[in-house]
């Protein structure tokens, strides 16, 4: 898939709407093609690939704009479809949108505000395709495939983990709970020489001191009551390959020392034995709480810290790579409906600013628990904003009142974004203008029909 094609099919059975737009948005695409009816636009849009179709609702020829969509998404689902009509009301919107529109304009059409339309399906359609081709180049052998992000953010993740995969020089892993530090550990054991020894896991919050040594060293018969046979702990077990020490910053004074020990000598004894063993596995260690604060208060080692932090990584929390919240959607989406045997599902664009705006603390394995939750109990292939669970939705949002027609409402969407967008520019007209890819006839014109000085 290439991101750097971007084709648009027009469908509408009036000559100079297609014409008009077909010249308007010649800038915003590498290739703008048209048909007057359904079947036509079928036999084109079944011949090339198209990641936008703008189509009229209504149509000749026996098809509705909005039957025709459908085949669309049927098609290939991945299409977006922007729909455009002269009779807009709520209930067409909410109908359009239900059969999977990327969005709905009204006409007389504003080419700037169907400019804009294209410019963000655009967008959308290259940062899918660029995740797309990121996670195929860096899955050949399973690496990093479930690593989901196309943000600055995990891209410095990315090549962190290429240049440092490869070495034996010991990982610390640091970021909130829920953001895939695990997954990470992974990936640095399957791009490294060591990928065809064990991954060796261990959580060392979730164990008390009195389990933890025969955990991580092991023990022999009869060293304690109830080990009634020789167990190999985590190190032995993770020797050629790596061990993933998570939650390390919750282990006691007496298992830190006992860790830096085995760090120092790669030596260490099971628990009740006299042989000394050799630890020949990579170390890779994570936590979710500020180490330096831990030092200063004195319950974490200094000299341990730096002997697990040779290499940091540091993993951004979801609130700060809001970004790769439609991918990370998407694949959870994915993931989900197979899992469960689903039909292929989507969130309507409000549910999704619902999801966009969000705090996330529990990051990203709170959005994977959420869409796995929405794919089980929605039966609709839209998910829509209602379906979203309360505990996401602004606390102050009142209820919510439908408009007397799509007409106001989309005129009270607009009056508030040149307000919004007037306030943030300093009140600077020819700056608002730009900002809003209008020309400042057009918002001089737009600030007196909404009463704007």
């Amino acid at each position: 898939m290439k991101t750097d094609s971007f084709s648009v099919l027009i469908v509408d059975d009036e000559p100079n709407i297609r014409s008009g737009l077909a010249k308007g948005l010649r800038g915003e695409a590498e290739r703008v093609e048209t048909a007057a009816n359904a079947q036509d636009a079928l036999a084109e849009f079944t011949r090339a690939f198209y990641p936008l179709v703008i189509v009229d609702v209504r149509l000749n020829c026996g098809m509705t704009g909005i039957e025709l969509m459908e085949q669309i998404r049927q098609i290939r689902p991945q299409t977006a479809v922007l729909v455009i009509t002269a009779h807009g009301t709520v209930e067409m919107a909410v109908q359009a949108m239900r059969a999977g529109a990327f969005d709905f304009v009204l006409k007389p059409l504003d080419l700037n505000l169907v400019r804009q339309q294209v410019r963000k399906a655009r967008e959308h359609y290259q940062l899918r395709a660029e995740n797309h081709q990121l996670r195929q180049r860096l899955a050949g052998s399973g690496e990093m495939a479930n690593i989901v992000g196309g943000g600055a953010g995990m891209q410095d993740v990315f090549q962190q983990i290429r240049q440092v995969a490869a070495t034996e020089a010991t990982v610390m892993i640091h970021g909130e709970s829920g953001t895939g530090k695990e997954l990470i550990a992974r990936a640095l054991h399957d791009l490294s020489d060591r990928s065809d020894g064990p991954f060796t896991a261990i959580n060392l919050g979730a164990l008390p001191e009195t389990l933890l040594e025969s955990e991580l060293f092991g023990h022999e018969k009869g060293a304690f009551s109830g080990a009634a046979r020789q167990k190999p702990g985590c190190f032995e077990q993770a020797s050629g390959g790596t061990l993933f020490l998570d939650e390390v910053t919750e282990m006691s004074a007496k298992s830190q020392i006992d860790l830096l020990r085995v760090l120092e000598t790669r030596q260490y004894r099971r628990v009740g034995g006299e042989k000394l063993m050799y630890s020949n596995a990579r170390i890779v260690s994570a936590t979710n709480r500020s180490v330096q604060e831990l030092i200063d208060e004195g319950s974490f080692r200094e000299d341990l810290f730096y002997r697990l932090n040779i290499i940091p990584i540091e993993v951004p929390p979801l609130r700060s790579r809001r970004e790769d919240i439609p991918l990370l959607v998407e694949h959870f989406l994915e993931h989900f409906c197979v899992r469960h045997g689903r039909e292929n599902k989507r969130l309507s664009s409000s549910a999704m600013q619902i999801l966009l705006d969000a705090a996330w603390p529990g990051n990203v394995r709170q959005l994977r628990n959420v869409i796995e939750r929405l794919v089980v109990t929605t039966a609709n292939d839209v998910i829509s904003e209602s379906e979203i669970p309360a505990e996401l939705k602004p606390k102050n949002a009142g209820p919510v009142s439908l408009p007397n027609s799509l007409a106001d409402a989309v005129e009270g969407c607009e009056r508030a974004t040149i307000e919004m967008v007037l306030e943030s520019c300093g009140l600077h007209r020819e700056k608002t203008a730009k900002a809003l890819g209008i020309s400042v006839r057009t918002l001089h014109y737009k600030m007196g029909r909404y009463g704007l000085r």
